[in-house]
Parts: C-alpha cells; structure tokens; sequence
C-alpha cells in the first residue's frame, strides 16, 4: 500500500507555545503569511511542547508565563526561544531572550516578524531559502518602485509627485501590483517587498 506524501516533510518548522487560543490563531495566521515556506505548530502548554522534539523547531514563539515557568529548558535554546510579551518591555527576569509584543497593531506585528525572517540567525544567514515561486520576478521595475513607495507609506499623490507620473498611472500601476500578487492589504504587500528584497525593513 502506497502512503501518501507528506507534503510538509523537510520543511523548517516553527513552534507557538501559548495557551492563549487568540493569540495562537492569530500569531499563527501572520507566521503562515510571512513565512509560507514554515510549517507552523501549535501548542497550549509546555508538557505538550516537550513532547513534540522540540529540537525539531527553527524558533519557538513562547508566551512569557511559559517561559519564566521553564527557564531552564528555554534559558538553553535561548538563540530559538522568542518571547510574547504584551507589553514592549519585557520582564527583567527575560534578558537576553528576543522578545515580541504581540499588544500592538498588525502591521507593526508583521514588521516585527519581517525582522525576524530578513535577520534571523547570523545575520540571516542560516535562513532556508525562499520558494522558487516566490523568487520569480512578477512586477515590472515600474511596479517594483512603485510598491516600495506603497510599503513606505506614501499615498497615491505623494508617489505620483516622487515618481514624476499621473496620479491615474499611480492607481493603474496599484492595482496591476495587487492583480498580478493576489494581495489586497498594504501589510501582505510589505511581505512580498521584504521577502523579495525590494525594500530594506527598517525604511517602512
């Protein structure tokens, strides 16, 4: 008897440990989006975490009761363990751990994981690859220039001012860009412009 293949055999994984069902589902959702070559799994207590080979794990996004709760076990695999706080600082008790406030807006969340994915270890540069379908070149240079305006924040006028063109070209280049990716927000445009390369996180 044939078994069926697993399609996410070989693929890097990545750990969410919170017993916080929201915030799983949501961190979880926004993990898939910016990084779709990750599985993501999810877990709501440390004693299911332990279970699963957690060696097994590219990061491990931990609530930070979990994390104080077992210091030991995360204080060893500190360069994996990244620390959900709400607040934007943490605990003294968490230093030297990577911390992300999940308690703010989603497109501050996105930029927060982009760092993530753009940096990771190393300076990036233990990072799996992207898929080739993300590689191809969808956009032409014009459409290019103009998303990287869009993810900076500029408004259809001010892009159109910079780039010397009409503003009805603006809205035409716009909604080819959105067309052409199948994206319809601003924050799964800056993923696409981050993971492509076009754009630099700290400039949006």
């Amino acid at each position: 008897m044939e078994h069926p293949v697993n399609m996410n055999m070989g693929r890097p994984k990545i750990a969410i440990v919170d017993a916080n069902t929201l915030v799983v589902l949501g961190l979880k959702q926004l993990l898939q989006n910016v990084m779709p070559i990750m599985t993501v799994d999810s877990f709501s207590s440390f004693q299911e975490f332990e279970k699963a080979q957690p060696n097994s794990y590219y990061h491990y996004f931990v609530s930070q009761v979990i994390v104080l709760e077992n210091r030991q076990f995360f204080s060893q695999c500190i360069h994996k363990t990244i620390v959900l706080t709400i607040t934007k600082d943490p605990n003294a008790q968490l230093s030297g751990f990577h911390s992300f406030c999940i308690n703010v807006p989603e497109d501050e969340l996105v930029k927060a994981i982009l760092k993530i994915v753009q940096y990771g270890h190393s300076g990036g540069k233990n990072l799996p690859e992207l898929p080739q379908v993300l590689k191809n070149k969808i956009l032409s240079n014009r459409e290019i220039e103009v998303l990287s305006l869009i993810v900076q924040g500029l408004i259809n006028k001010e892009i159109a001012e910079k780039l010397n063109i009409s503003l009805t070209t603006v809205i035409t280049h716009r909604k080819n860009i959105m067309d052409k990716l199948g994206m319809k927000s601003v924050s799964a445009l800056t993923i696409y412009a981050v993971m492509n390369g076009y754009i630099d996180i700290n400039k949006i």
